[in-house]
């Protein structure tokens, strides 16, 4: 690796989705190890994976204890993992023992993935010891199969020591190459290893070696993470501070972002530079993520979520009733609609029971307009009237008179329960997400059928559905459904999901009964059952 190039040394073509592997202990509340690894890499586009050093028991107070599984197994995930899979960059956490370290540089050795960052998880972020004595020293041989190396504040102390205790004979290339251009002289005075800029110095040359003296527990408003290679700095990167307590395993995140980035960008400034931008968005909303009562975790998320749409609840709960539509349009009666081939009968047997939910389906829209203000009350109180008026207009005209007496059919006697028990829940949002399917079927049937001619027999209930206006209603109720949605909880956002589906259910239902009360005459069953369900 030559140190003033800064590129991951000798990395092929990579791919467009680069495999990670991360190679580290765990932690169960899943702010630091591992499973902090495995985020960070997917919120960078990499696919990871994972061979687990140490089992920790920890949280964002602390480590409880540590336990390491036996080092065979270690090697054999490590193998398991190398047998088959192309590994574009490894990132190297806990390891715990002198024996694990052996078993980790021994297999890398063996492979020398392109792209290897060793973050020497020594100390916690709250001061906890991860790495014994003898470990410690065995790190000498590990970390010389680095590309880069990021260890925090205390780490970086400890390594400079095992620096200048063993000297420059542990660097990659031959001890005997003469220094160049790149590569000056290497002594350093022992007072140049007092800062941490010093301290890294004497890590790249020693080891021939990318360093990372991160600065994030720093003062001062802004947070600075010095690049050194064995000439010296080559970059600073520097970001505003982020007042947050909650900072757990931010060491863990940073260098394994930089592990998947160096692997997909080929350059390790772009890729240091594009994880702390990265990172500082994560602890900008770390405290909202209220994970722990401790130093909690970054929010891992926060820039791939501020780069999606604002989820739109009412478009997912359509995709959900996909199939449901599907065979909306595809029963007996609508087909018949459209060719124009329905029984009148059929038809009049339908606006019959039309007549009846409309007449209750204008209550419950009338409520909505008591349960809101402004221009909330004012759509709602308007759709209710539009109700009053369809019923009085195109029914009875349709209707003239005749199945007056036709009783609630069990179907609309269902739906108008499911209704009812909407209106009881007392949330506006429930009752809203019932009442909406109402809306968007129809609109939408209007859209499916399309224009037809003025001869058409059912031209004015066609019209109806399809009016522009009906649409324009539509997706006006939509648009207030939707702003209920995302002001509601968890849980009434749920039941407002359940309203919308069962009222879309019953939809279908209720189109294809008019067919069904045609059938009960001819077979002579004058009272249908009513469905189990929609």
């Amino acid at each position: 690796m030559n140190g003033a190039d800064a590129r991951p040394r000798h990395a092929p073509q990579p791919p467009r989705i680069p495999r990670v592997l991360s190679i580290a202990g765990t932690d169960p509340t899943g702010g630091a190890g591992m499973q902090a690894d495995l985020k960070a890499v997917a919120a960078h586009d990499g696919y990871g994976m994972g061979v687990v050093t140490a089992l920790v028991a920890q949280n964002t107070h602390g480590v409880r204890s540590v336990h390491v599984p036996d080092v065979g197994f270690l090697r054999e995930q490590l193998d398991a993992v190398s047998d088959d899979v192309t590994i574009d960059a490894v990132k190297i956490g806990m390891l715990g023992t002198a024996a694990v370290v052996r078993v980790v540089t021994e297999w890398l050795r063996e492979h020398r993935p392109p792209v290897v960052v060793v973050d020497p998880v020594m100390v916690a972020t709250s001061g906890d010891r991860l790495l014994d004595e003898d470990a410690s020293q065995a790190m000498v041989a590990l970390v010389g199969l680095a590309d880069l190396v990021t260890p925090n504040r205390a780490e970086l102390a400890v390594l400079a020591e095992l620096a200048m205790l063993h000297g420059p004979d542990q660097r990659r290339d031959r001890p005997d190459q003469p220094d160049s251009p790149d590569r000056p002289d290497r002594s350093l005075r022992p007072d140049q290893t007092d800062s941490p800029e010093g301290q890294a110095l004497v890590i790249a040359r020693t080891w021939d070696v990318l360093v990372l003296a991160k600065g994030g527990h720093d003062a001062g408003d802004t947070a600075e993470d010095v690049l050194v290679g064995p000439a010296g700095v080559l970059r600073r990167f520097t970001a505003p501070r982020v007042r947050t307590t909650n900072t757990h395993g931010t060491g863990c995140s940073l260098s394994s972002a930089i592990a998947t980035l160096a692997a997909r960008d080929g350059d390790w400034e772009l890729a240091i530079g594009t994880a702390k931008h990265w990172l500082t968005a994560a602890l900008r909303g770390a405290d909202a993520l209220d994970v722990g009562t401790g130093n909690g975790p970054v929010d891992h998320g926060a820039l791939v979520r501020a780069a999606l749409p604002e989820p739109r609840w009412t478009d997912r709960w359509w995709d959900d009733v996909a199939g449901v539509l599907h065979e909306t349009m595809a029963c007996d009666f609508l087909t018949g609609m459209r060719a124009g081939t329905l029984d009148p009968e059929v038809f009049a047997a339908y606006l019959a029971q039309d007549v009846h939910y409309l007449r209750a389906y204008e209550r419950h829209l009338a409520l909505l307009g008591s349960w809101t203000t402004g221009a909330e009350a004012a759509f709602w109180q308007a759709s209710a009237q539009g109700c009053a008026d369809e019923a009085r207009d195109l029914h009875h005209r349709r209707l003239a008179g005749s199945h007056a007496e036709d009783p609630v059919h069990p179907v609309c006697a269902g739906y108008l329960a499911h209704l009812q028990a909407a209106a009881d829940s007392g949330s506006a949002g429930v009752l809203a997400a019932a009442v909406l399917p109402c809306f968007r079927v129809y609109a939408w049937v209007g859209t499916q059928i399309g224009t037809v001619g003025a001869d058409h027999p059912f031209a004015d209930w066609i019209g109806a559905y399809g009016d522009p206006a009906f649409a324009d209603a539509s997706a006006e109720a939509t648009a207030r459904v939707e702003r209920l949605a995302a002001a509601a909880t968890p849980a009434e956002r749920g039941a407002m999901t359940r309203a919308f589906r069962t009222s879309t259910a019953w939809e279908a239902a209720f189109f294809r009964m008019p067919t069904a009360i045609a059938d009960a005459v001819v077979t002579g069953c004058a009272t249908p059952h009513a469905p189990d369900g929609p």
